[in-house]
């Protein structure tokens, strides 16, 4: 169920991961999944109960605007006129004020027609993405945002840290993990995705929090991460598996030597 264009999204590895992550009727409590971002594999395995967050505020209101309001969200991304001069109006709209169906749409919009499907934000936290065409607006229509409403209805979803998240897991609940990341590489420095960087030190923040789950609660978990020598070094004691396709070190490529892993503690 494709609808956003998110860096480091999992769209094209869902045909591996699924041979490696448990089936919806699998799972004994509630799917949870704090770096949602493009939702695939969330989207993919439709979950009966489900949590789902991010850090990224723009993100998390479209997906709410999508569960509640999912007609009026689209009768806004649809009467947006097309252009460039449009483009950079909608951006620079003051949102105070503004319901949450617009904006939703508006973040929809811009994730459709900006530069490369980037997720970027000045110091005052505006997104200031450039404008990137008009040709991927309509792959997304008002049977997409029907069909992601009716998934998201069953989803209870959070703007929050990851730790929140998963230190409240529940027995039996299943955690995917899709953590900000380059590709073989230590730390995330780029400006591709909402909050700029994610470094190392967030890697072990994220290895200590998922130690620390009780084996009375028996959660299961799974993480796609970069290959990098030290952040493989935090989870030596779980199951590794290379993951064959994926993204390289340039933004929207993809290749078949991916310098990325799916970790497992199952």
């Amino acid at each position: 169920m494709k609808f956003l264009r998110y860096p480091g999204g999992k769209r094209k590895q869902l045909s591996f991961l699924v041979n490696h992550l448990p089936k919806r009727e699998e799972i004994e409590g509630t799917y949870i999944e704090p770096f949602v971002g493009g939702g695939s594999v969330f989207f993919y395995v439709n979950p009966e109960k489900s949590l789902i967050s991010d850090l990224n505020a723009d993100l998390i209101t479209l997906y709410k605007g999508i569960k509640i309001y999912p007609h009026k969200v689209w009768e806004i991304f649809e009467s947006f006129p097309e252009g460039k001069t449009a483009y950079y109006n909608i951006r620079n709209t003051e949102l105070k004020g503004k319901p949450l169906y617009y904006r939703a749409a508006r973040t929809l919009f811009l994730n459709r027609t900006c530069f490369k499907g980037m997720w970027r934000h000045n110091s005052q936290g505006d997104f200031n993405v450039g404008y990137g065409g008009e040709e991927r607006r309509w792959v997304v229509t008002h049977q997409n945002i029907m069909e992601l409403s009716q998934v998201l209805r069953k989803a209870k979803i959070l703007n929050s840290d990851f730790e929140n998240v998963i230190l409240n897991a529940s027995k039996g609940d299943f955690i995917f993990l899709d953590p900000p990341y380059k590709p073989g590489e230590k730390d995330l420095y780029e400006l591709h995705y909402s909050n700029g960087k994610f470094l190392f030190n967030e890697q072990e923040r994220i290895a200590d929090v998922l130690k620390s789950l009780p084996k009375s609660k028996k959660n299961r978990w799974a993480m796609t991460n970069s290959s990098h020598k030290d952040i493989l070094k935090l989870y030596e004691d779980y199951n590794i598996t290379i993951i064959p396709f994926g993204t390289s070190n340039k933004p929207g490529i993809h290749t078949q030597n991916s310098n990325e892993v799916l970790i497992k503690n199952y």
